[in-house]
């Protein structure tokens, strides 16, 4: 999810033109700023995620004098295809800020960036402390390319508990549940979800969590693992059928498809009351914080994992998401900068100080032994809710657009798009799909 964003996925807001600009100096964004002054390293930008990442480099450059790194924050959107262009240039910042998985193999089998496992290997007390978990999307054909970094970031249902409260329902206990809400929040006017349909990838939510509640992960695991006609599975072409007869239904704001998640207007429909639910990350509970003035502070915001559906095959305790965001050292880099890296991977990543300023983004850390930290947290409820779900579940799929190839990616939120506003049926998505796999 380019969650999404990965995916996810759809963290950015706005930022300034300044900071988008640093990233276009006249040396080249790999080449240090010009006269080996240093290492340059590229993330997402949206508050409070962005200020997180900005301080961890400040942190580390005041304590490393002779070791600096110049961080630039560009938007979700624009970021991807600023990526892979300065990779294809060979211009590509020294730090390559990722969500692992399809994206990552493509930058391995180019030879962009740097084989780290023999590195992690010499620090086996870095990678002893982060979630084994992690390290599934930064390993290709057995080696790790990317160090595992910030926040675990399932896909979760909210609500608004005050909407819920006003029209006199309960939170949804199954997919019958949910399509029998529809018409009742439609009924005061009140979108029954939130959706920011523009940016493609918040609509890949609802399938992917379809998907595992009808038939289990591994449904998505044959499309992943390249057998033919895997998109045509009975389960696939019912979780597709579903979420056409929700859109049919006006089960999602009207205008969703020109709705963008980048500007955080679907976010703003939940605390507003405009919307009484929303599927989306871990990561909206911060800007759910941040943006909406009293409403998570006055228990306003509700939140759960996706309910099961009828007859499904799939574990309810089961949930998809980013397992983790990803640092990458570009190839191409210099010694001096590759070494500035290094160093940052070892010391400023997840530092005491920056797991502090995660959790107190409502987020939950990479990093094994902050139960404590999370429970004394002013967002403990959540911090918990998003452990215990990331923890416990038997299978954690990795965002569809993060796992798959940047090609069978860009065919699959083409195609998601065209789903939910009914231009393809549910047999055609899957035929125009099944033409990509493995690709």
């Amino acid at each position: 999810m380019p969650l999404s964003r990965r995916t996810l996925l759809g963290l950015a807001a706005g930022v300034p033109l300044s900071a988008a600009l640093a990233g276009c100096g006249t040396s080249g964004p790999g080449k240090g700023g010009g006269g080996g002054s240093g290492a340059t390293y590229w993330y997402l930008a949206s508050q409070p995620q962005e200020g997180v990442r900005a301080r961890a480099v400040e942190r580390f450059n005041k304590a490393h004098p002779k070791e600096q790194i110049k961080g630039t924050a560009f938007q979700n959107d624009a970021y991807k295809t600023k990526i892979k262009t300065a990779l294809g240039a060979g211009q590509a910042p020294t730090i390559i800020w990722g969500w692992g998985g399809g994206t990552l193999r493509t930058y391995v089998e180019a030879g962009q960036v740097e084989d780290l496992t023999s590195w992690f290997d010499e620090h086996a007390a870095v990678k002893k402390r982060l979630f084994p978990s992690s390290f599934g999307a930064a390993t290709v054909d057995g080696k790790i390319y990317a160090m595992p970094c910030e926040t675990v970031q399932p896909i979760v249902l909210y609500y608004n508990k005050k909407v819920f409260d006003k029209v006199g329902v309960k939170p949804p206990e199954s997919w019958g549940d949910i399509m029998a809400l529809v018409p009742k929040f439609n009924a005061k006017g009140i979108a029954p979800f939130a959706l920011g349909g523009q940016s493609r990838w918040t609509n890949m939510m609802w399938l992917e969590f379809l998907f595992d509640r009808i038939g289990g992960p591994e449904v998505f695991q044959a499309v992943f693992d390249g057998e033919k006609n895997a998109w045509s599975n009975p389960a696939a072409i019912n979780a597709l059928t579903k979420v056409q007869e929700l859109v049919k239904a006006h089960g999602f704001i009207k205008g969703f498809s020109s709705i963008t998640a980048d500007s955080n207007a679907d976010q703003a429909l939940l605390y507003t009351g405009k919307a009484a639910m929303m599927l989306h990350g871990a990561w909206s509970y911060g800007i759910q914080q941040s943006a909406g003035g009293d409403f998570v502070s006055s228990g306003g915001l509700g939140f759960m994992t996706f309910p099961p559906v009828e007859g499904g095959k799939g574990d309810p305790s089961d949930t998809v998401g980013n397992p983790g965001q990803y640092l990458s050292i570009s190839s191409k880099a210099s010694a001096e900068e590759k070494k500035i890296a290094k160093d940052f991977l070892a010391t400023g990543v997840l530092a005491d100080a920056e797991v502090k300023d995660w959790i107190g983004t409502g987020g939950v850390p990479i990093r094994l032994g902050t139960e404590k930290l999370l429970a004394a947290s002013k967002d403990a409820d959540f911090l918990k809710f998003t452990y215990d779900v990331a923890s416990k579940a038997k299978s954690f799929g990795q965002s569809w657009d993060q796992a798959l190839s940047p090609t069978a990616a860009e065919t699959l939120l083409d195609n998601i798009a065209k789903l939910f506003q009914l231009s393809i049926s549910p047999q055609q998505f899957a035929t125009n799909l099944n033409a990509v796999i493995g690709k």
